[in-house]
């Protein structure tokens, strides 16, 4: 990742921290502990969430079928630029996460069979959290996979725990990969199943 890029994702977190969440783009190998454990033949649809400087989506796009509908939803509009240059094909929806069942209609699809988040979740209040995590399973299908990640040292604060708490109240499964260390700070993905 050049250097550049480097420094508009500081850029961005110094100004809009609870947006950004990170203070540098998140590591390949925690893109591909998001996206390994996803079924890809058996994935028709698949959404990122905060795609950011595109380092899931890069694994996502070598990950996912031909054929297989993709577009991401990010709310920075200088990271949606930089998207668009890097990955022409994807569209990218200047829009809430809190808006995807509207997306999705626009998009014409039906149901979602994966979604990939790169969303700074323990930032958000429990409430937003929730909102998000309702509008997330109404789009995903039975038994649909949800990727997202937490910093390690999330597990022992109270943001973070809360967050736990309102995967397992929306996802039928939530696993916990192994911790990806390379990253910035080390990271682990919550796998879970609709």
């Amino acid at each position: 990742m050049s250097l550049s890029t480097r420094m508009h994702f500081l850029s961005a977190f110094l100004k809009q921290p609870a947006t950004i969440g990170a203070i540098a783009p998140s590591s390949t190998s925690l893109a591909r502990k998001m996206t390994e454990w996803i079924d890809w033949p058996n994935v028709e649809a698949v959404v990122e969430y905060g795609p950011g400087t595109g380092v899931f989506t890069e694994s996502i796009v070598a990950c996912m079928q031909p054929g297989t509908k993709f577009f991401a939803v990010e709310l920075n509009e200088r990271f949606i630029d930089g998207m668009t240059a890097r990955y022409p094909d994807v569209r990218v929806f200047h829009d809430s996460v809190e808006n995807i069942q509207t997306l999705c209609r626009q998009e014409g699809v039906a149901q979602v069979d994966a979604i990939v988040s790169g969303l700074p979740w323990a930032s958000f209040s429990s409430d937003l959290q929730r909102r998000l995590l309702d509008a997330t399973t109404g789009v995903l299908r039975p038994g649909g996979q949800f990727a997202t990640f937490a910093y390690l040292q999330g597990l022992l604060l109270p943001a973070g725990q809360r967050f736990r708490k309102n995967l397992r109240d929306h996802f039928s499964q939530v696993q916990l990969s192994k911790t990806a260390w390379l990253n910035l700070p080390p990271a682990f993905v919550y796998r879970c199943r609709r």
